[in-house]
């Protein structure tokens, strides 16, 4: 082969200089791929990095912002009017490998037409990938062509797939608001509240694990010695752990043979409230009906303080400063000490 050499077809110009390694088409630099190998493999490696949802709008973006280039183009050339320009348009992308693309009900008036497409490259890759749906490169592109032919932004609705089985993909096109600049930042905003419920799925997640440990951990029952248990209550108590820490206390008195319970107050949150002194008041009560006598220790100057000021009265409950006196008082009351 020359190192120069050029063919024309269908009033198309095709040209190689070998010699720098240029391919024109039309006077313009073009290249060429092999479209179910090597741009199937371009697809896909967009479609495995961006995943499929960023990638179709990756590819329908880039096809109307290409498009509409070339629809400004034409729409610039004063001689040729719609029809011809879209002529010409689907002659030219024939001829560079684009599949045939025909145009149908073009209205002038109304700013919409129909266009039949078939065996583009678009709906070659997608086969290879044995994709199910077509891709919406191509009808974006055109999408932008006639954008820019008509100076108003236009959009598509695919009725027929080529790859449902169809001789032909049928996509029609018309006057719409939807813009590629919406459709980036309505995904933009997808992406950023998908994130923010992964976020907070994960939150509430760690959250009921977290209550899962502090509910395991939390006001242990403590056998110290023979017929006395220590319960040290810890933090703040709400309606569900408040219930959680009688139920669980209750039920274990009577496994432990317990005569005493001894309740430390020590950990409770300095945020005391009445609740607090309520929870206080029904343990010990409950605990009482199953024959376990309740001892109060730790409790602190503001616990007393909220305590007095309260109508719940836990004077029916001994008393004492500290855990130590607490269990030498019930060891006491059986005639034992602590040697």
């Amino acid at each position: 082969m020359a190192v120069n050499s050029h063919i024309t077809i269908g009033g198309l110009t095709f040209e190689w200089d070998l010699e720098k390694g240029k391919f024109l088409f039309e006077q313009q630099d073009a290249v060429l791929f092999w479209i179910s190998s090597a741009m199937k493999t371009f697809f896909d490696t967009i479609e495995e990095i961006s995943g499929e949802e960023a990638s179709n709008l990756v590819f329908e973006t880039t096809g109307f912002r290409q498009g509409l280039v070339v629809g400004q183009y034409f729409e610039k050339i004063k001689d040729v009017d719609a029809a011809q320009a879209a002529e010409l348009i689907t002659n030219t992308y024939a001829s560079a490998g684009w599949g045939r693309t025909t145009i149908k009900n073009l209205d002038f008036g109304a700013k919409t037409l129909t266009a039949h497409i078939k065996d583009s490259w678009e709906f070659k890759i997608n086969q290879a990938q044995g994709k199910k749906q077509g891709g919406n490169y191509l009808p974006a592109h055109y999408a932008g062509i006639f954008s820019g032919l008509f100076g108003q932004n236009m959009w598509y609705k695919v009725v027929q797939d080529q790859l449902a089985g169809h001789e032909y993909s049928i996509i029609e096109y018309f006057p719409s608001d939807v813009t590629i600049s919406n459709n980036i930042h309505q995904l933009a905003r997808k992406k950023e509240a998908e994130e923010i419920l992964r976020l907070e799925t994960i939150v509430e997640e760690k959250t009921k694990e977290l209550k899962e440990l502090v509910r395991q951990l939390s006001s242990p029952i403590i056998p110290v010695l023979e017929g006395i248990v220590v319960v040290p209550l810890i933090g703040k108590y709400d309606e569900d752990r408040s219930e959680e820490l009688v139920v669980k206390t209750l039920n274990n008195l009577p496994a432990h043979k317990a005569n005493y319970l001894v309740l430390d107050l020590t950990g409770l949150d300095r945020d005391i409230s009445g609740h607090t002194v309520s929870l206080i008041e029904k343990i010990g009560s409950a605990a009482s009906l199953i024959g376990t006598e309740t001892i109060l220790v730790g409790i602190s100057p503001e616990l007393s303080l909220i305590i007095s000021q309260s109508n719940i009265n836990l004077s029916k409950f001994d008393c004492f400063q500290t855990l130590q006196h607490g269990i030498y008082f019930a060891l006491g009351q059986h005639g034992r000490t602590i040697v």
